[in-house]
């Protein structure tokens, strides 16, 4: 004879789960880090624009080229003389353009790195990049 098993209980379905929208605030100031993202993405703009002029021996008469290199000549002014230039008079390789751009994007990334520092909320670590 076999026996009957009662018949299961029925299983209460899950409450309705309620969307509810938040706003997360970023972990630091996002605004000073795309300002700073910014103003280093142009300076570097412009001394690649003033490396490439250089290498591929553009005139200096004209006047867009001029003005590329009268804005970028004091951003590379500090790194000329660190390694030679190459090429001829009217193409060269410019390398302190190469150094300024290198340095001032590390230079970009430590500023966005100490933002990130300073403003993050007590107690959080710092997104990482």
């Amino acid at each position: 004879m076999a026996t009957q098993q009662p018949p299961p209980e029925p299983v209460p379905a899950p409450a309705p789960v309620e969307y509810v929208p938040t706003t997360q605030k970023a972990p630091y100031n996002f605004r000073a880090v795309a300002v700073v993202g910014f103003i280093v993405g142009i300076v570097d703009i412009f001394i690649a624009a003033r490396f490439l002029g250089k290498l591929l021996g553009a005139s200096a008469q004209s006047a867009f080229v001029n003005f590329i290199y009268q804005v970028s000549s004091p951003m590379v002014a500090p790194f000329t003389g660190i390694f030679g230039n190459s090429g001829s008079k009217t193409n060269y390789f410019e390398t302190a353009s190469l150094v300024a751009i290198v340095v001032y994007a590390v230079i970009g990334w430590g500023i966005v790195v100490l933002i990130r520092i300073a403003t993050a909320p007590r107690g959080t670590k710092p997104a990482s990049s």
